[in-house]
């Protein structure tokens, strides 16, 4: 902890104590807690999100090497009032910190031929799985999983594949793409409830798409809240473009590439997990659809 004391020490902090959950350090001092963490972020995104006016962190200082910040309590609210408040926050974030970026016609090809060579390698991997699960005499608990749910896992592939074509063609002639500070790290675990509402752990923070927030909150917590009414709910304050929309449904219809690697138990959990994620992708893409019919 000799590192941690001078650190603090230049900013006439001094601690009293130390307690270690996971890779942060809380510290009692004479202003506090206080929370201390690697610094794997250099960009100084404190600095810009202070710019545009959208100050929902606590209070942080930012080293090289360490972010000091404030440690704040979290108020005990149900998950599905706080899943709202932080998809409220995540839509003026992206609000706040909108602006576009020049985009070629060969970064569109490049980004159209990486989605579908992955869908295409996805599609010859479970094809080779599949072959060699049906060769077997007897197959395990978890192969037999895999097996009865083969056919959806390559309908979702060839849905993927249905939206990157799509999504090509909507994108012919756009000369921007419109970019935000993404989080990049979203789930309820980050979000804290107290006078105020804050984010934190912003180590993977950048600009990108809008949708790789909401793609990332999606992965997190698909099976826990309805993802159509929080998707809707983030639309009235930032409505997605029609080749963000797309590109959303693209990576979640994405099957994540499973491998044998675990017990029978966890690979059971594994394949249901995933089968799970790709129903809901599919439930989530139809309900939006008809929703836009309606209106």
């Amino acid at each position: 902890m000799k590192e941690i004391n001078e650190l603090l020490k230049r900013y006439d902090i001094r601690a009293l104590g130390y307690q270690k959950l996971g890779n942060v350090i809380i510290a009692d001092t004479n202003i506090g807690k206080v929370a201390i963490k690697k610094n794997k972020n250099k960009d100084l995104i404190f600095n810009y999100l202070n710019t545009r006016n959208f100050n929902y962190y606590p209070e942080v200082i930012e080293e090289d090497n360490y972010i000091i910040s404030k440690y704040v309590e979290d108020i005990d609210i149900p998950p599905e009032q706080k899943i709202e408040d932080l998809i409220d926050l995540v839509s003026l974030m992206h609000s706040k910190t909108t602006h576009y970026k020049e985009i070629s016609e060969d970064e569109y090809k490049k980004i159209y031929e990486d989605l579908s060579n992955n869908f295409e390698y996805l599609y010859e991997y479970y094809l080779d799985i599949i072959s060699l699960i049906d060769d077997k005499e007897f197959m395990s608990p978890s192969e037999y999983l895999l097996a009865r749910n083969i056919s959806f896992i390559f309908k979702s592939i060839e849905l993927g594949k249905d939206y990157v074509n799509t999504w090509l063609k909507d994108v012919d002639g756009l000369k921007k793409m419109r970019m935000t500070i993404v989080h990049n790290n979203l789930n309820l675990s980050h979000y804290i409830k107290n006078n105020r509402d804050y984010l934190i752990s912003w180590d993977k923070s950048k600009v990108d798409l809008p949708i790789f927030d909401l793609y990332n909150l999606y992965n997190n917590h698909f099976i826990d809240f309805d993802f159509f009414e929080l998707l809707k709910r983030y639309e009235k304050v930032y409505p997605l473009k029609k080749y963000e929309l797309e590109l959303f449904f693209i990576l979640i219809t994405m099957p994540s590439k499973i491998e044998f690697d675990g017990s029978e138990f966890d690979m059971c959990k594994k394949i249901s997990d995933e089968i799970d994620r790709l129903y809901k992708s599919n439930d989530l893409i139809e309900e939006y659809k008809k929703s836009i019919v309606k209106n």
